[in-house]
């Protein structure tokens, strides 16, 4: 019974299909026609033009945002949790061919404006200090909560007055969007977006996820870099038809709301163990290690997280006779 990460979930059957549907012969790299399709789709989802690129990793596509967004000689405000400094082996760097992480604090893994104009506060104005060029935040966070409309409009703002690029980081990006009321648009290019990695493989996808640039000038960068990276795979087509499997029907929605609603179910029973509210699909639950031990005695996988701290995620297909398993041990502890 498994809550270690969404990262490790089945794909969903609307993927699977798709898979199956691409498999025949079309053109190669990126020129077939559900490839040629991602633009239109996503520019719909977003009620704006868009151009879409999929890639196989989120940390590709934090990467090839971050360096299309940022110079070498540049740096990146980011809170100090951030998937791009804690989980990505310096691939910013590497991307970017040197740009610094500038980090930033926060409750919750969250960044606030005034956190922002603090750190800008610290830079001097002259070549012997690194100058900020862009903002990258993470939606949902590092510790499952997430930004709203108005959160999103004050950093978006804060981002122009600085004149930094601004990139969020979607890893779950669809479990934020249905535990809000903000639509896709409000939380990303009508509060000042430029990028968006939009992931699909925690939430039911196999290996595509999706760069999103509202921007669309960047698009011929970043075509040359997700090449030069080695991201424009020969058979696209399965990339890209997975990820509008996902995108019709809502099948995106759907898997995220039953992935929030079992961490929901959870929470409840965690009571005040909970060390951050829960408004995605991840928990962080107060527990020693021999309660922790307990639990796993009964057939339960999950992580530590921190001295006395475990973290438990929900994923798309979670057994729910499982999660209610879990939810009376817990709270029978």
């Amino acid at each position: 019974m498994r809550f270690f990460s969404d990262n490790a979930a089945p794909a969903c059957p609307a993927v699977m299909d798709a898979l199956v549907e691409a498999n025949r012969l079309t053109t190669a790299y990126d020129g077939d026609e559900w490839s040629a399709r991602m633009d239109s789709a996503f520019s719909e989802l977003f009620e704006t033009d868009v151009r879409a690129f999929w890639v196989t990793t989120g940390t590709a596509a934090n990467c090839l945002a971050l360096a299309a967004l940022c110079p070498p000689h540049g740096s990146i405000l980011t809170h100090r949790y951030a998937h791009i400094e804690q989980d990505e082996a310096g691939a910013p760097g590497f991307y970017t061919h040197g740009a610094k992480l500038t980090l930033l604090d926060g409750e919750g893994a969250k960044i606030t404006p005034d956190a922002v104009d603090a750190a800008i506060g610290l830079i001097r104005k002259d070549v012997h200090q690194v100058q900020p060029h862009a903002l990258s935040i993470t939606n949902a966070t590092e510790y499952g909560l997430t930004y709203s409309r108005g959160e999103m409009r004050a950093l978006g703002d804060a981002a122009k007055k600085h004149g930094l690029r601004f990139h969020v980081d979607g890893a779950r990006f669809a479990n934020a969007v249905v535990s809000g009321e903000a639509s896709p648009a409000e939380l990303t290019w009508k509060t000042g977006v430029d990028a968006l990695s939009f992931g699909f493989i925690k939430n039911g996808g196999m290996n595509a996820e999706a760069l999103i640039l509202f921007d669309t000038e960047l698009a011929d960068v970043i075509s040359v870099m997700k090449k030069r990276a080695g991201h424009l795979l020969s058979k696209g087509r399965y990339s890209a038809a997975q990820i509008l499997a996902m995108l019709e029907n809502n099948v995106w929605i759907d898997n995220a709301r039953a992935a929030n609603q079992a961490a929901a179910t959870l929470a409840e029973a965690c009571g005040d163990r909970l060390v951050y509210p829960v408004e995605a699909n991840e928990l962080f639950v107060k527990m020693t290690a021999e309660e922790a031990a307990s639990i796993r005695s009964r057939g339960f996988d999950f992580y530590d997280w921190a001295p006395g701290e475990v973290r438990l995620v929900t994923s798309w297909d979670q057994d729910m006779d499982a999660v209610r398993k879990l939810a009376e041990s817990i709270a029978a502890l």
